[in-house]
């Protein structure tokens, strides 16, 4: 099972009380998760033990520019961002690196799946 792993401190409290609904990943993730497969939603930091959160199912999956999110992407990312400009200044954070509005990124849409 693939899983969807989350690092940074900022996506904790959202995931756990279920407001994060989706991810903006750069580049093209479209190989690597697809509309439909079943995933473990953990967290923790690369090269580290990871908690387990939740299974879900990938709802959707696109690939598009930057620029072209839409107001239910970022607020899937995070119920806190207004704009594309957060969403930017977020993912420099996280990637460490400066993020043009034209780069490509992967924005996957996810359910928790419960019992």
């Amino acid at each position: 099972m693939r899983s969807l792993n989350f690092y940074s401190s900022a996506h904790h409290g959202n995931i756990l009380t279920r407001k994060k609904t989706c991810t903006i990943r750069l580049g093209d993730k479209s190989g690597k998760y697809q509309e439909g497969d079943v995933v473990l939603v953990t967290y923790g930091n690369r090269f580290e033990p990871r908690k387990e959160l939740f299974k879900a199912v990938l709802d959707k999956v696109e690939v598009k520019p930057l620029s072209a999110l839409s107001e239910q992407d970022i607020k899937g990312e995070s119920p806190d961002m207004r704009g594309t400009d957060e969403v930017v200044a977020f993912l420099k954070k996280i990637y460490g690196r400066d993020i043009g509005p034209d780069e490509t990124v992967t924005v996957i849409h996810f359910s928790e799946i419960t019992s």
